[in-house]
């Protein structure tokens, strides 16, 4: 069965089938009617840099099925998938990591595959530092031992398997289209992967379209297919109309009720994974009244969690125990977590000399997300009982973004909403990016700082290179102060909530690529 699709869909891709720039592509020779086309409605923009060394957002949805990384992590058994690299070995003391290559590999410009394609990769994603480059701090030196053998040396123990399996910094392109057309080329809109598809076209911050690379190397046996739509779609009710109607493949980001409506749709498949994303709400620390722990810790115990976790998310989540989600190694479920408590939270207030309607504060949370509109609406009412007003304010991402950034740290919002995923999978990716000490702020929206803290969290990532059981004692033990110390809210681990045509088969979801269809294992139902 052959999914609808729109007269102004059709128009376009007739359009850019005949167009044919997005490389070897053979779905010009077939007719509308025979192109097998997935189409992602996607609630934010599919991509907003066409630079895989700068890449840091949303555009690992669009990347990942354009360009490749050495390996990737199956979070599922917590194993090592070859992708580019056919196997890899690392010295007992962690500091040496050599990859045996893939050989037969073509990039989509045409040119071979080969060790020094690896080594100009993450040489230039180290040497523009944008992004997800910091993964790569550790190498001290890139060796080409042949054609197909690479060796990575470090300065200190890392763990390279998951640094040369992220979605961010750690695509492999072609050094040849870089080199003759220089590092503008990409923000052109242009693409210089291996992987199996190939760009055709794009409005940036709207559309972009894929086509299937011929020369892929592992070939197109089988079903897959031709050709790939990913749409930006901001409203969830046009989301929600679009899979009912078949106008889509796969969506996600739907509110409690459409989920619960669609259920009910024999033409829609809903597919419910446990995520590595987690809520967050991040107390302004630097400044008063926020400075002073006791408060922090009341306005922690005046968080309604199962209101939130049954209202806001519709149950489609847990109770965060800590920074790291459930079922990512480095969580622990003995970790201690703030409950509601109201008492409790009043008491704390009054030894910290707050007395009732003196605390303001505002919070501050990305416009157009649901959950977090609802979730700020049920914390403002329990604070409210207590004698504290909490303004609540939705704002787009740029100037969310922009307040929590500012220089002076009286101008940055009290609680800052925001939902975090790894960049690799490693407990670093949460402790080292969200609380680890800055000058400048970056992702560390609680501008926290704790030697201690920092201290324990480098040696855990460095054990990890060399000694998995060692680096979880390490993170635990840092998450234990951080709980302490209670810089914001853990407030719940997600549950990501799909909603596919019935005729999309093939998905299996990896939380460590947050978002991420792999297209290539998909294909449609005859």
């Amino acid at each position: 069965m052959k999914r609808k699709i729109s007269l102004f869909l059709v128009l376009m891709l007739v359009l850019g089938l005949l167009a044919g720039c997005g490389g070897d592509s053979n779905a010009g020779s077939k007719s509308v009617d025979e192109v097998d086309i997935a189409y992602y409605a996607f609630n934010a923009e599919p991509i907003s840099t066409w630079d895989p060394s700068i890449m840091y957002s949303t555009g690992s949805i669009v990347l990942c099925n354009v360009y490749e990384t050495l390996l990737r992590y199956n979070a599922s058994d917590d194993e090592y998938e070859n992708v580019l690299a056919e196997d890899y070995s690392t010295s007992e003391d962690g500091l040496t990591w050599t990859f045996e290559l893939r050989k037969g590999i073509k990039f989509h410009d045409g040119t071979d595959f080969t060790s020094e394609a690896v080594k100009y990769s993450i040489e230039r994603t180290i040497e523009i530092g944008r992004g997800a480059a910091f993964i790569w701090d550790a190498v001290d030196k890139i060796n080409i031992i042949d054609e197909h053998t690479v060796e990575i040396k470090l300065s200190y123990a890392a763990p390279i398997d998951m640094i040369v399996s992220s979605p961010y910094g750690a695509f492999i392109m072609s050094p040849e289209s870089v080199k003759n057309n220089g590092d503008d080329w990409f923000e052109q809109g242009n693409e210089a992967g291996t992987g199996p598809y190939t760009l055709d076209s794009f409005a940036m911050g709207d559309e972009v379209v894929l086509n299937k690379f011929n020369d892929y190397w592992k070939g197109w046996d089988g079903e897959h297919f031709d050709k790939i739509i990913i749409k930006k779609i901001t409203e969830s009710s046009s989301r929600r109309q679009m899979i009912e109607k078949g106008e889509c493949d796969f969506t996600g980001f739907l509110p409690v009720e459409d989920i619960q409506a669609l259920k009910e749709n024999s033409s829609v498949d809903i597919i419910e994974i446990s995520a590595f994303t987690n809520l967050f709400a991040f107390f302004n620390t630097e400044v008063e009244p926020l400075k002073d722990v006791r408060i922090r810790k009341a306005l922690a115990y005046a968080f309604p969690y199962d209101d939130v976790i049954n209202y806001a998310v519709g149950g489609y989540a847990t109770q965060s125990i800590g920074p790291i989600p459930k079922g990512h190694w480095g969580h622990s479920s003995d970790l201690l977590q703030y409950n509601y408590n109201l008492s409790k939270s009043k008491q704390l207030l009054e030894e910290a000399g707050i007395k009732e309607g003196e605390l303001k504060l505002l919070l501050t949370y990305a416009s157009g997300d649901e959950t977090e509109k609802k979730t700020a609406e049920l914390y403002k009412a329990e604070l409210s009982k207590i004698g504290v007003e909490l303004e609540i304010r939705a704002m787009p991402w740029e100037s969310q973004w922009e307040m929590g950034m500012s220089e002076d740290p009286q101008n940055r919002q009290d609680i800052f909403m925001i939902y975090w995923w790894p960049d690799i999978a490693n407990p670093y990716s949460w402790l080292f990016s969200l609380f680890n000490t800055e000058e400048k702020p970056l992702f560390n929206l609680s501008y926290y700082k704790n030697e201690e803290f920092d201290k324990l969290i480098d040696n855990g990532y460095t054990n990890s290179g060399v000694n998995r059981d060692e680096a979880e004692k390490d993170f635990i033990k840092a998450q234990e102060i951080l709980i302490e110390d209670c810089p914001g809210l853990f407030v719940f681990d997600r549950k990501d909530v799909w909603a596919a045509n019935s005729t999309f088969k093939g998905f299996k979801y990896n939380p460590v690529y947050s978002n991420v269809v792999f297209f290539y294992d998909c294909y449609r139902e005859k």
